[in-house]
């Protein structure tokens, strides 16, 4: 018993130390605002959620954002974002996988997860996250969407903004994140397990 609660506290650990790195891997994507980065940092924690359950894929999540809290470029606000929007995707994808562990399980649980992250993170975004930027780092509305407007000319307003940037870059590092994590899990997954 003793043993296999060490290994999950390693796994979870080096898990969480590779997902750090992974944030500094990041890089802005043709016609997405320059503020949405993408990287691939949730990888690890998708492996956590499927080698260990979904608890342990936030958790994850938290230790990588905390990591890097002290580097943080957004006064902790990006970081807030990244660990609920990428906790939302792990969660779901690892309760749906837990109820039946198979590779259609996998592909299903990853194809629901990417649109539950996708529409949360576009609602958390609209309501809590844009607004935060506004008041905490002082960023006005006409920044943030001329932000979205200099690559993309169909944003031209919040609302906009979240259907032409923020939904699409959600499901496009969901679909990307999920094609890697399912090519290398299973190589993984003996080591990960507990």
């Amino acid at each position: 018993m003793e043993h296999s609660k060490t290994k999950v506290i390693v796994t979870v650990g080096l898990l969480s130390a590779i997902a750090f790195v992974l944030m500094y891997l990041e890089f802005q994507l043709p016609l997405f605002p320059g503020f949405l980065k993408f990287d691939f940092s949730d990888i690890p924690p998708l492996l956590a959620a499927f080698a260990l359950g979904p608890v342990y894929g936030i958790f994850v999540e938290i230790v990588k954002n905390v990591i890097h809290l002290p580097v943080s470029q957004s006064a902790g606000i990006g970081e807030v974002a990244n660990f609920v929007v990428g906790s939302i995707y792990v969660y779901t994808v690892g309760v749906i996988y837990m109820r039946n562990k198979s590779k259609k399980s996998a592909i299903f649980s990853m194809i629901i997860g990417t649109v539950v992250m996708a529409i949360a993170g576009s609602v958390l975004n609209y309501y809590v996250f844009l607004p935060l930027y506004q008041k905490i780092m002082g960023w006005p509305l006409s920044a943030i969407v001329g932000m979205g407007k200099a690559v993309n000319s169909h944003i031209v307003d919040l609302r906009t903004l979240i259907a032409y940037g923020i939904f699409p870059f959600n499901i496009l590092k969901g679909f990307v994140i999920s094609i890697i994590t399912f090519l290398i899990y299973k190589k993984l997954s003996p080591m990960l397990k507990m």
